[in-house]
């Protein structure tokens, strides 16, 4: 996800519409970066002109990710645009394996030199829980972008996998006329129905 590049500059918010069986949380924080760091502000800007140029949105890239490894779930999706061409960056779980693969966000033609695997017993354990939590799940991330999406009237950005206080969430930002909104949805367990 972007939370490296985004995550001082995000703006916590939610109203869930549409979804009565997930949980929604939200709060709100002022902007991290007034006053501070101008250079990485206009990074950020550029980044989000060019996320909103894209000819492929984040919903169709995640279709396209979930069409190259039948039978998996993208876990992790964000838009890129320092890559050259701008990408998304997706991680697809499939059995035992996360796929990764990028999707250029203009033609949204996976990149093969961009594709590998990596185990998931290599990951740190935390990753680990997270995976097995989303096991138990119906909800899919394409349907919490779908939910962020219209609650929030805006464009999704990215979108993962969170961990907190023991509870999983799908965490979406989302590019809206307000400025960047974090979504938090806690999805529904299969056994909760």
């Amino acid at each position: 996800m972007l939370k490296t590049r985004l995550t001082p500059f995000v703006i916590l918010s939610a109203l869930v519409f549409g979804s009565p069986d997930a949980t929604a949380k939200s709060s709100e924080t002022p902007h991290a970066l007034d006053g501070q760091n101008s250079e990485l502000e206009e990074t950020i800007d550029r980044e989000l002109e060019m996320f909103r140029n894209a000819q492929v949105s984040l919903q169709q890239a995640l279709l396209i990710a979930e069409r190259l490894h039948t039978g998996s779930r993208v876990v992790d999706i964000s838009f890129d645009g320092a890559a050259n061409p701008p990408v998304y960056r997706v991680k697809n779980i499939q059995k035992e394996q996360i796929w990764e693969n990028s999707i250029d966000a203009r033609t949204g033609s996976s990149i093969a030199s961009d594709k590998h695997a990596q185990s998931v017993k290599d990951l740190e354990a935390q990753d680990r829980r997270n995976l097995l939590a989303l096991r138990a799940v119906r909800q899919k991330l394409s349907d919490a972008v779908v939910v962020a999406e219209r609650s929030t009237r805006g464009k999704a950005i990215s979108g993962g996998l969170i961990d907190e206080d023991g509870t999983l969430y799908f965490v979406i930002v989302v590019d809206t006329a307000d400025g960047l909104k974090q979504v938090l949805l806690e999805p529904p367990r299969v056994r909760d129905r």
